[in-house]
């Protein structure tokens, strides 16, 4: 075991947002692999913070809480500025990395955005000779959480979840929630998913636009919306057979956890913030790259019809397997 005393010391400063700290989430297993037994501190926005608590090598998560005239990062300087780093990473490019002291900085800026996919540009960033796939690091805290809430439902009406989150933060990246509704309905008509336990998921404040999707679930919903932190959400969506999303944090979460995932896309550029990962799908309101449309043009059918290719391809006829 290295000595804690003599181990590397890092500093990673990452996102505020849930979506782009999982894009960013394969640095952690490559700073163990540049700079074995390293001590790892992660610098993050709040929401995303319990992403890394169980993250290997991590040994401090700081939050950075957005604060007047820039002083969030007056309070992380004071807080990182008393120890030489080993390497600092900062995903953020603020001018943070340059006022510590630092052997070596690893610091983005926009001169990395050359068109590939944006987990492929924090890999060649770290200098990762194969990208860094997204990975969420759930923990017996998670776990437990998610389970409170969704066993005694199971317990009940036992049966496979397709976990489902009609939310987005950004303008123009929500599929309009009566449509949520609607594609409930039209699987719940469907025999592929006869028995099948349909689950919200999102943060606090998420219920309206959940609550069409959950009205048609009826008995067959499972409400997770604002029911524990962003872990506690991976760790049911970890539960489930097959995720559908906007183009939002959860949806890459779905795909960290190796989830069959779905993503929905609007006026957003899907080539590039597409779920990674080799069991993921995209249903976007223009296909052809490089163009746009309106997220209310992608229809319920569409949607529907690529559900059902999910489920072709990673259920089959057989149903899921048992977890």
């Amino acid at each position: 075991m290295p000595d804690p005393k003599t181990a590397p010391r890092v500093l990673f400063v990452t996102s505020n947002r849930i979506g782009d700290c999982v894009i960013s989430s394969g640095v952690i297993r490559e700073i163990g692999r540049q700079l074995p037994g390293a001590r790892i501190t992660v610098a993050s926005g709040r929401p995303p913070a319990p992403l890394f608590r169980a993250a290997p090598g991590v040994e401090r998560v700081v939050i950075l809480d957005k604060k007047k005239f820039a002083g969030h990062w007056l309070d992380l300087w004071k807080q990182t500025v008393g120890t030489r780093w080993d390497l600092v990473i900062d995903i953020r490019g603020s001018a943070l990395s340059y006022l510590i002291p630092a052997r070596r900085r690893v610091v983005y800026n926009r001169s990395w955005e050359t068109g590939v996919r944006k987990v492929e540009m924090v890999s060649r960033l770290m200098g990762a000779t194969a990208p860094l796939a997204p990975e969420i690091f759930l923990d017996d805290r998670a776990r437990a959480e998610a389970a409170a809430v969704i066993d005694p439902q199971l317990a009940t009406a036992p049966g496979p979840i397709i976990a489902l989150a009609p939310i987005a933060h950004q303008p123009g990246k929500s599929w309009p929630a009566d449509r949520w509704g609607a594609l409930v309905e039209m699987m719940k008509a469907d025999a592929r998913f006869d028995g099948w336990r349909f689950m919200l998921v999102g943060g606090p404040g998420d219920h309206p636009p959940a609550a069409p999707a959950l009205a048609a679930a009826g008995e067959r919903g499972i409400d997770f919306v604002g029911r524990g932190d962003i872990l506690a959400s991976a760790a049911a969506i970890d539960r489930a057979a097959l995720f559908v999303g906007n183009d939002s944090g959860l949806m890459h979460v779905a795909a960290a956890a190796g989830r069959p995932t779905l993503g929905l896309f609007g006026p957003t550029e899907w080539w590039l913030y597409g779920p990674w990962g080799p069991k993921t799908r995209t249903a976007a309101s223009n296909e052809t790259r490089g163009e746009f449309a309106p997220i209310e043009a992608l229809t319920t059918r569409r949607v529907f019809d690529a559900v059902i290719e999910l489920h072709a391809t990673f259920i089959g006829p057989d149903g899921p397997a048992e977890p």
